[in-house]
């Protein structure tokens, strides 16, 4: 059955009406809900609240490195360390190394260009501080909906946003209602907030429908790998941040590892690669497991355990690519719009902060008697703060890597490092990108093969061991939320012109390309799926589109 043939025999879909509904309950969605309240109690009036978050529970589909920088959660909570928050552990050096493939040489600390710079950070678990977030929301009274994923944008009349519909529970492989089917149900707002993370579903559909790209550059993506591992004690190095450059990106392609050393004898690491890689042949999650493998790293987790795995795609975004974030009706927040800052490798101080911003919007906005309509005083409020700011010393940083790997660290050495020594703190010059990261991908005969080494099972592991520790599950018998538009085009374009890159760019091998009876067909294992959508924006045809699947699926992420 189609969707409007479900609601025509089992609708109309209850409805509830709140001031304000927000789509996501990761750093940018808790903080606009957050301040909403503070808002409102300060000026003694009510206002209702509600968080959807698609995770089995807040926290549970976060992932980031993360070294945190304060700044914006000391605005939301200037008492966090009495309330508890989790940042337990500051950074007490920073290692930027350059790898050759068997050695590597450390940047004197003199010569750290800025953005590199993490004195007064914090090496902490983001899926922690969300959780944490979570208890403090709730406690000023905002309702959180845990398990319930936003599968639709609700317009009214006018074309306005007018709220959400969650995703029908209980629908089979065939697309027909089971014994076990619930309908949806709405979430009507004066305003809705969307907090999805990068390249998030409905924000994808906002951005084209009320053409907010206009004029803007093209935004840009990385995917990130994680893992969590257990040290020895006589190698835990409590605070310690190591970021690397070089090995094993042998080609022009943007890509780095961190590795950061947390309490309790914890270590977070992972690689990060700019989708707009060319070779078809590589493939991330194999070029983090050869990474791990360097003597730089290896030394840092030699003898320890892995206990988790994630992945996700990020924004390597810019100011120039920043969408227009307002619209009638709602808002874009955090990654949904692309305020992370690829330059410091840091996000959620900014999603914090733009959350921050929409909701002294949104709190003026209601109190006034208004609805669905442009709130256009939070980017007015963006444009006047200190992220902006931010923002704009790095805006480059990316663009100048496109240029070339060589190109773009004598740039980020330029801009971060000499332009501040001399006094300017903001560069004279800003470069643009129009490029989507998915028409970069070469044919695989005009590219070179890539081998890679084996999984150990000590240092590096495979796909699906790695998917297991990330307790990945949907529910099996629900439709693939990993669409296609053309069936054929898998097969008839992307594996005869780029040799299925999808098999390789994906890091939790869901989509696998088989030969039955003589012709190759693809295979997509949605069982897999990490929610980290590389998938949608690196497909080379853009033919895979990622939906939103059964609220409660996909990751549990602990401690990530």
């Amino acid at each position: 059955m189609t969707h409007d043939e479900i609601l025509a025999q089992f609708g109309p879909r209850e409805s509830m009406e709140y001031d304000v509904v927000i789509v996501g309950g990761g750093p940018a969605g808790l903080a606009t809900a957050i301040r909403l309240k503070q808002v409102a109690a300060e000026k003694g009036q009510e206002i209702s609240v509600v968080v959807l978050e698609k995770g089995s529970e807040p926290g549970a589909h976060i992932l980031s490195g993360a070294v945190m920088d304060p700044r914006a959660i000391t605005e939301l909570f200037p008492n966090w360390k009495e309330l508890g928050a989790p940042l337990a552990q500051e950074v007490t050096g920073d290692d930027v190394l350059f790898l050759s493939e068997s050695g590597s040489t450390r940047t004197p600390d003199w010569l750290v260009p800025r953005n590199f710079h993490n004195h007064g950070c914090y090496v902490i678990s983001l899926s922690n501080v969300v959780k944490w977030m979570a208890q403090q929301a709730e406690n000023l009274g905002v309702e959180i909906f845990p398990g319930f994923a936003a599968a639709e944008v609700l317009y009214d009349e006018q074309g306005r946003v007018k709220g959400v519909a969650t995703g029908n529970l209980g629908v089979g492989k065939d697309g027909e209602p089971m014994d076990s089917f619930q309908l949806g149900m709405e979430l009507h707002g004066k305003y809705t907030v969307f907090a999805e993370g990068a390249r998030g579903h409905l924000g994808k559909q906002l951005l084209a429908k009320y053409d907010l790209t206009a004029g803007k550059d093209a935004q840009t993506y990385a995917i990130g790998i994680k893992e969590l591992w257990e040290v020895p004690a006589d190698k835990a190095q409590p605070g310690r941040v190591v970021h690397t450059a070089g090995w094993p990106m042998l080609d022009d392609s943007f890509g780095g590892g961190f590795l950061y050393h947390l309490e309790d004898n914890k270590v977070t690491l992972g690689f990060v690669i700019g989708l707009d890689y060319k070779n078809p042949w590589m493939s991330p999650f194999e070029e983090m497991q050869r990474w791990k493998t360097h003597p730089a790293i290896k030394a840092h987790i030699e003898g320890g355990k892995r206990i988790g795995y994630g992945a996700r795609a990020i924004n390597n975004g810019t100011p120039q690519a920043l969408p227009k974030t307002v619209f009638p009706g709602g808002a874009l927040i955090g990654c949904d719009a692309g305020y992370l800052n690829a330059a410091r490798i840091k996000g959620s101080h900014a999603a914090i902060k733009s959350g921050m911003l929409c909701a002294e919007a949104l709190a003026e906005a209601v109190a006034a008697g208004r609805a669905q309509d442009e709130l256009s005083a939070y980017p007015a409020a963006f444009e006047k703060s200190w992220l902006n700011e931010e923002l704009q010393q790095t805006r480059n940083f990316k663009n100048w890597f496109k240029k070339g790997k060589l190109v773009g660290q004598a740039m980020t050495g330029i801009e971060q490092w000499l332009l501040p020594k001399v006094g300017v703190s903001n560069p004279p010059w800003t470069l643009h990108n129009t490029t989507p990261d998915h028409v970069k991908l070469r044919p695989a005969a005009e590219m070179p093969q890539i081998s890679y080494p084996k999984p150990d099972g000590k240092i590096s592991f495979d796909r699906l061991s790695s998917v297991f520790i990330s307790n990945t599950n949907h529910e099996e018998q629900q439709p693939a939320h990993l669409t296609l538009k053309d069936a054929g085009v898998p097969v008839n374009i992307n594996l005869s012109k780029f040799a299925g890159p999808e098999s390789r760019y994906c890091p939790a091998g869901v989509y696998e390309f088989v030969n039955k009876d003589g012709a190759d067909q693809l295979v997509i294992n949605a069982q897999n799926c990490v929610h980290c959508k590389t998938c949608d924006i690196k497909d080379p045809t853009q033919n895979i589109v990622w939906v939103t699947p059964e609220g409660g699926g996909g990751p549990n992420y602990v401690g990530m």
